[in-house]
């Protein structure tokens, strides 16, 4: 149990540490560089040094208590500061994932559509021209696909990418996706449970990332090469929320291809004795059932006793 505690222990502080003291002192440090040498002298690393002699040489830091008081209130500015990079975070995934709304997505919806239906048409034509070559084909196969698999109905790739996940396993199964997939997660074995919460934890921390670029740039307006810091992390938070969305809507839609059946025999609407995938008229019995739409579609009030 004492060995148990201890290891607890240890991954704990180093999760605390990891997530929320070393991104927020990282963004301290860069605060105090860049307050301190300004736009005029942003290269002048001698400056820096002297101004932390300057602040090591002050005789209130040889006090121990004064010291320990000041690393502590180092710590919590960092995890205060990481704590509000979450909450920011959290907005940036919502932005990601939003719905069309305003002009501008509205806007950027039907860009995306109509780019996609151009390619779609360019496919179609070299698809039935015999002397396209296949890599053509494929190449314009892929060009789609950066799009979106399915036609864009959101301004970002990354609602897109999930909503294809839907409108894909509800083409081939049936399945409405919403109603079917929180019964789905519960009879996932744990590898794939941890597959998949593993990719959802990769894009919210994409989206934190994210967020810690905006707060780089805010931070240019006194020194700028922050933006160099904050366009960095824009890039890096950009590639790995793809990868992330990428991996998430396909482990979801494997999820279903292997797991769909399953569920099926568990509610018995299959035998377990059968073979095959899900069928769509099973699906379509999953979805009607986990809906449970049209219960309460009565003259009779469902709670008089």
């Amino acid at each position: 149990m004492n060995q148990l505690l201890v290891t607890l222990g240890t991954k704990l502080t180093e999760r605390w540490l990891n997530l929320l003291v070393l991104p927020g002192a990282l963004f301290l440090g860069v605060l105090a560089a860049g307050t301190t040498l300004g736009h005029a002298r942003w290269y002048d690393v001698h400056r820096l040094g002297e101004a932390l002699d300057d602040l090591t040489a002050r005789p209130v830091l040889d006090r121990a208590g004064t010291a320990a008081v000041a690393v502590a209130a180092l710590l919590l500015v960092s995890s205060a500061l990481s704590l509000a990079a979450q909450f920011l975070g959290s907005a940036v995934e919502s932005f990601w994932l939003r719905e069309s709304r305003s002009a501008f997505d509205h806007r950027r919806r039907r860009d995306r559509l109509r780019a996609w239906e151009r390619l779609t048409r360019e496919r179609n034509a070299a698809i039935r021209d015999p002397a396209t070559p296949t890599a053509e084909i494929r190449q314009l196969d892929l060009a789609r696909a950066r799009i979106g698999l399915v036609p864009p109905s959101r301004p970002t790739w990354y609602g897109d990418r999930l909503q294809a996940a839907g409108e894909r396993v509800e083409a081939v199964y049936g399945l409405d996706l919403d109603a079917v997939w929180p019964r789905l997660w519960l009879i996932l074995p744990e590898p794939a449970q941890r597959q998949i919460e593993a990719a959802r934890t990769s894009f919210t921390a994409s989206a934190r990332l994210g967020a810690w670029s905006l707060a780089y740039l805010a931070l240019a307006a006194w020194w700028w090469p922050a933006a160099l810091i904050a366009a960095g992390c824009a890039l890096v938070a950009r590639s790995r929320a793809h990868e992330s969305m990428e991996a998430l809507a396909s482990l979801v839609e494997s999820a279903v291809d292997v797991h769909g059946r399953d569920l099926a025999v568990l509610v018995g609407l299959e035998q377990a004795d059968g073979a095959g995938p899900l069928s769509m008229d099973t699906g379509d019995r999953l979805s009607e059932m986990f809906r449970k739409a049209g219960l309460f579609d009565t003259d009779d009030d469902p709670f008089e006793s």
